[in-house]
């Protein structure tokens, strides 16, 4: 069902930013369910070798395993809001909504990419442009319908 006042184009996007959520909360429970396969992904991000981390050591593993679980499920309620968010007043085009994604990614994208930089990890920080380039897109298109609609 479209919103009153919901061009095809507004709707495009929309279905875009419930993809790029879905696929953001995918990647978030994944921290915490496949523990061997994330590190194996950050190990070969980080490392160019998927086997680097493994070689840390049991105890690290452990701890690094905890990290993940933990960042995972923080992604995972963050990624619920968003979601709710972009389902229902996004969706009206609601303005609040659109500033309330949009600060969102931008809090997170800016300190998350910041420390990657500062400690060595651009690699991280790389990782982190292809999120914010999959949220930015849609939210770049539908400020404007949602800044007219909110007026």
């Amino acid at each position: 069902m479209m919103v009153v006042g919901m061009t095809k184009s507004f709707l495009f996007w929309w279905r875009w930013l419930v993809v790029v959520t879905l696929c953001f909360m995918t990647f978030s429970i994944m921290l915490v369910l496949a523990p061997h396969f994330t590190r194996r992904f950050f190990s070969l991000l980080i490392y160019a070798s998927p086997e680097k981390i493994n070689a840390f050591g049991s105890e690290a593993l452990t701890y690094i395993s905890l990290l993940h679980a933990v960042l995972g499920a923080v992604m995972f309620g963050w990624g619920m809001a968003l979601l709710l968010t972009v389902l229902r007043p996004f969706k009206s085009m609601s303005l609040q909504a659109w500033q309330t994604i949009a600060a969102s990614m931008a809090v997170w994208f800016t300190t998350d990419t910041a420390y990657s930089l500062w400690s060595g990890f651009w690699q991280n920080a790389a990782f982190n442009c292809v999120f914010i380039v999959l949220f930015a897109i849609p939210l770049i298109a539908t400020y404007k319908t949602c800044r007219q609609r909110s007026s």
